[in-house]
């Protein structure tokens, strides 16, 4: 995927969670920093039923933008962190306090924040 094609793949991820009014939508630019991605894209929602609509509302936007689906979707079935790995990208839609005990921002602290 081509830099112009993984920021249209950034794009429509968050303009998919926007619209299913993720909260609190970061951008981390891991870089260097692994091997396993380029990017990741956290974020979260109120209740299980909202993190899987905003799982949902993500591989429909990017779907129809770049004609792509995940490589690899976990934790559908609790609906408390969702992840979908697009390759140059990972998301993860976690439930609020999922997200505040992972803490990827912190883990992930040398990770250059992207405007989102």
């Amino acid at each position: 995927m081509s830099e112009q094609e993984t920021r249209k793949l950034l794009d429509l991820i968050k303009a998919g969670a926007e619209d299913k009014k993720a909260r609190n939508i970061t951008i981390l630019e891991l870089g260097e920093l692994s091997i396993m991605t380029d990017y990741f894209v956290i974020m979260s929602g109120n209740s299980t039923t909202q993190v899987r609509a905003i799982a949902d509302g993500i591989e429909e936007k990017v779907k129809e933008g770049l004609g792509v689906i995940p490589l690899r979707r976990e934790g559908l079935r609790s609906g408390r962190w969702i992840l979908l790995d697009y390759g140059q990208a990972v998301v993860h839609v976690f439930l609020e306090e999922e997200r505040q005990y992972y803490n990827l921002e912190r883990l992930w602290g040398e990770a250059k924040r992207l405007d989102s």
